[in-house]
């Protein structure tokens, strides 16, 4: 695809976000206003100014991602926009500062490439250690923890001067730069990790001393988030490392021992955490408790299978009634009123978006590239998988956001940074 080509399909991507906005007001009665205009403002800036960014220090880059990015972004936040327009205006802002967050780290690696990253990987897995913990930060401090929904996932900041608070989840950022951590580990310690010569009973397993680091790291990464009550990120956590472990040595056995260990996890959290034990009831019959913990699933399913082949209409269905509806659950209320077309459209562009990051990775032809780009890819086809299975009943509910898609700053921003340097990778791998 030519870069001419790449910036149609995002000046339409822009025009489907502001049409859609224009849709939403012709519903509620009211004729075309700002909010359409400021809506296609916002969205060229930020795609165009990232395709700019690509232009000018990446130009090899895949053409690709950023056209499908921009595509389901545009989906979610009209839907966002539909069902709250206070989030839609935050979504907005938040876009902004992804797109010169992510802009920003082409600009960084323009000269040193993304190799130099490598060199920093304990550094990179320490600060990525200390986003984990920064939720447990305690109250009374400028920058504090804070609990939502009983999970402890969140920081609040206070800025001297503006009577204003910000708020942001580190674990978003943390799940990056662990990402580049194993990526730049598994390069150097492949081919000893893919040798088994130990063996434990009637398994044959690899040299202890080459798994210690990548399991202090998972177990200290897995303890905290524990701690914090946020398993959903638990899980996409443990199944990051068990594929990244899998991708750099081609073994059935990280995969087999990481099943294992992920069901003993999963009846431990049961017995242990009462909310665990509602969204897995919930999950198996959510019409038992249909008016507590099976609520939000049921809605769920109503409002999919109202939404039938074409949808209800943007506006005219009733995504107020499911629960969190802009953030864990976008996808059902883009199914009611977008219908299995605008569901499959969805599919679709996550298809799309995975196979041009495993593309990617598939031809870097350097190991710490190739298990960058891998691992990369993995965390949304991971986190995409887990979110919307939970909205399917095919998973527990997770609370995790589906990405580009979801109402939430802090995972529209960690995002991005993955697609600039998936963006990053491609072009130095062309050049």
């Amino acid at each position: 695809m030519t870069r001419t080509a790449e910036a149609g399909l995002i000046a339409a991507a822009c025009v489907v976000a502001a049409m859609g906005v224009a849709i939403v007001e012709f519903t509620r009665g009211n004729w075309l206003d700002a909010q359409v205009a400021v809506t296609l403002i916002v969205f060229i800036a930020t795609f165009g100014g990232m395709q700019a960014a690509v232009r000018a220090w990446a130009p090899g880059a895949s053409a690709l991602l950023l056209p499908t990015v921009a595509f389901l972004t545009a989906l979610g936040f009209i839907e966002i926009y539909r069902i709250d327009g206070d989030l839609a205006a935050i979504q907005r802002w938040s876009m902004l500062v992804a797109a010169g967050v992510g802009s920003g780290v082409l600009w960084v690696l323009r000269d040193v490439g993304v190799s130099i990253l490598r060199r920093y990987r304990y550094v990179i897995l320490a600060i990525g250690v200390a986003f984990l913990l920064m939720p447990l930060l305690p109250d009374g401090l400028p920058i504090r923890g804070a609990t939502v929904n009983g999970s402890r996932l969140w920081v609040r900041i206070e800025v001297p001067g503006l009577d204003r608070i910000f708020s942001f989840q580190p674990g978003e950022i943390a799940k990056v730069l662990i990402v580049v951590f194993l990526a730049s580990y598994l390069a150097e310690r492949a081919d000893a990790m893919a040798a088994v010569d130990r063996t434990f009973g009637p398994f044959r397993i690899p040299e202890p001393r080459n798994l210690g680091p990548v399991l202090i790291a998972a177990a200290s990464a897995f303890l905290i988030l524990i701690y914090q009550r946020d398993l959903g990120a638990s899980l996409l956590l443990f199944a990051l490392f068990v594929t990244m472990l899998y991708l750099a040595t081609g073994r059935s056995f990280y995969v087999i021992s990481g099943a294992a260990l992920a069901v003993v996890g999963g009846v431990a959290a049961y017995a242990a955490f009462d909310h665990v034990q509602r969204r897995v009831e919930a999950w198996i019959d959510p019409f038992a408790d249909i008016q507590g913990a099976g609520y939000q699933t049921v809605q769920g399913l109503f409002a999919m299978g109202s939404g039938s082949l074409t949808g209800s209409g943007l506006g005219l269905g009733r995504p107020d009634l499911i629960p969190a509806a802009a953030t864990d659950f976008i996808f059902a209320a883009i199914a009611e009123e977008m219908g299995l077309a605008g569901s499959i459209a969805v599919l679709a562009g996550f298809a799309l978006l995975v196979a041009a990051g495993f593309g990617i990775a598939i031809r870097s032809k350097d190991r710490f590239r190739k298990y960058l780009a891998g691992g990369l890819s993995a965390v949304i086809a991971l986190q995409a998988f887990i979110i919307l299975g939970g909205v399917l009943r095919l998973l527990p509910i997770t609370g995790l956001t589906l990405p580009f898609m979801s109402y939430g700053g802090s995972s529209l921003v960690a995002n991005v940074v993955i697609i600039a340097l998936l963006l990053r990778v491609s072009h130095e791998e062309r050049t």
